[in-house]
């Protein structure tokens, strides 16, 4: 058995915990968080709930600890501070920032002997892999990421944080006529708004202006004004009612030729439809914690993404196994 322990119990740590049920060869030994362990309701009948304090006393009775904390400000700390002592994964999704990320992460983990994963997830993550199976495979061609229908989580927050609003939820929604243009075999050079256009609910606060709001969202500087944004104002009961959810999605499509005179087109599509995208993001990260135990088995220190992974490490089945039944 591998012993995971979870680090943060918001939508993600609760993922975690759903997604090692499902694993036979997985055992949660614990949950840790920055919160009163008390006031932490577990789904699993006698989870111990610590506090972060108790994390380093457990370091040898836990084989990967899986960090739930956000991107902006918490795994840029934890995830390289933990790598001293832990094997870990994360799910950093700050795509600019992924290489300093990694430096640092793969600094401690090195002098350590312990092993990390980064940015695992589906974007980054399992998308990344398969933009990067599809340029090898097509060297000749271009790669288009479509996200949603679905909910990015950080728009809904910036608009939470305009003044006079109660509520928010920001649906990406991919153009489809653009989708259509590409899939055809097309390779136009776009721009955002060609690609994603933007859907906000929203619930104002009572005596709200809410043409004002309007105006602050569509001018919102990188988060709506590079897209076509259409801003509905609902009750507090409808978004409860039919916004209450976390989905999410997208595809990657690679579009690209083969022949000796380039002259036969071929696209390739990976596609997600996602219920709910932290549990999704969640079962990639447990799925990643079996590996990084098998690797630092093996002796593989230091710190890895999804491109350095081979994918039998991912799997409970064994090579024979997996020759047998998926090749």
């Amino acid at each position: 058995m591998i012993n995971i322990g979870i680090f943060g119990y918001g939508n993600l740590g609760r993922g975690v915990e759903a997604a090692v049920r499902q694993n036979d060869d997985l055992c949660l030994k614990a949950v840790f968080t920055r919160r009163d362990p008390q006031s932490v309701n577990v789904q699993t009948d006698g989870l111990p709930v610590y506090g972060e304090e108790k994390l380093l006393q457990m370091k040898d009775e836990i084989d990967v600890l899986i960090l739930c904390g956000g991107s902006a400000t918490d795994l840029p700390k934890q995830t390289p501070f933990y790598a001293q002592y832990f094997n870990v994964v994360d799910s950093f999704d700050n795509h600019a920032a992924i290489p300093a990320h990694f430096d640092a992460v793969n600094e401690t983990a090195t002098a350590n002997g312990k092993t990390a994963l980064i940015s695992a997830g589906w974007d980054p993550g399992m998308f990344s892999v398969n933009r990067l199976y599809a340029s090898c495979i097509q060297p000749e061609g271009k790669n288009y990421t479509f996200w949603g229908r679905g909910v990015s989580q950080g728009h809904s927050d910036a608009i939470r944080r305009i003044d006079g609003v109660a509520d928010a939820r920001q649906y990406t929604v991919p153009v489809e006529e653009t989708v259509e243009i590409v899939r055809s075999g097309e390779q136009p050079t776009l721009t955002a708004r060609q690609m994603h256009k933007r859907e906000c609910f929203v619930v104002a606060k009572d005596g709200a202006d809410k043409a004002a709001i309007e105006t602050a969202i569509k001018t919102m500087p990188n988060y709506f004004e590079p897209y076509d944004t259409t801003v509905h104002f609902i009750s507090a009961e409808e978004m409860k009612a039919e916004h209450s959810a976390l989905p999410h999605g997208g595809f990657v499509i690679r579009s690209g030729v083969t022949g000796i005179n380039k002259e036969h087109k071929n696209i390739i599509e990976y596609k997600l439809t996602l219920d709910s995208n932290p549990e999704f993001t969640s079962s990639v990260l447990v799925a990643g914690a079996r590996a990084v135990y098998r690797l630092n088995k093996e002796g593989q220190c230091g710190c890895k993404t999804m491109f350095d992974i081979a994918p039998a490490y991912y799997s409970p089945l064994s090579a024979d196994e997996l020759r047998h039944t998926m090749l």
